[in-house]
C-alpha cells in the first residue's frame, strides 16, 4: 500500500499584516524604537574602541583622531548618537522594574524605587567620572 503525499493547506485566513505594524500604536512604537537605538549605543562603542586604541598608539595617532573627529559632521554625529543613548538609557532604566524583581524578605519593593535608585546611581556615578575628569 502505497501512501500519497498531499500538501498542507491551511484552512485558517491568514492576515497579511505590513512592516509598520506597530507604528499605529505608541507603546509598540516606543519599544521599537528603543530597540533600535541599540545600534546607536553600539556605534559609540566601536567609537570609543577606535578612540582607546589611537590612545594605545601614541601621541600622534591621538592628535590625528581628535582632528579627525572635530569636523561639524562628526559632531552631528556624536550628538545625534548621543540622544539616542540617553533615550535607551533612559527607557531601560524605566523598563527595569520588569527585568528585575527584588525582593525583601516576602514583601516585592515597588518598581518607583528601583527606578529612582537606577537614576541616582546614574547621577552618583555620572558626577563621578565628571569629577575625577576635572582633577
Amino acid at each position: 500500500m502505497s501512501t500519497r503525499y498531499e500538501r498542507y493547506r491551511p484552512t485558517s485566513y491568514h492576515h497579511k499584516m505590513s512592516i509598520f505594524w506597530w507604528v499605529k500604536r505608541k507603546p509598540y512604537m516606543l519599544f521599537i524604537i528603543r530597540e533600535l537605538t541599540s545600534i546607536f549605543v553600539a556605534a559609540y562603542a566601536i567609537i570609543l574602541i577606535v578612540k582607546l586604541n589611537a590612545l594605545k598608539q601614541g601621541a600622534e595617532v591621538w592628535e590625528a583622531l581628535l582632528v579627525s573627529l572635530s569636523g561639524p559632521f562628526s559632531v552631528t554625529v556624536h550628538i545625534v548618537v548621543f540622544i539616542f543613548v540617553l533615550f535607551h538609557s533612559i527607557t531601560w532604566f524605566k523598563l527595569a522594574p520588569t527585568a528585575m524583581v527584588v525582593k525583601i524578605g516576602k514583601k516585592k519593593i515597588p518598581g518607583s524605587i528601583i527606578i529612582a535608585v537606577n537614576f541616582m546611581m546614574w547621577i552618583l556615578l555620572s558626577g563621578g567620572i565628571v569629577w575625577i575628569l576635572l582633577q
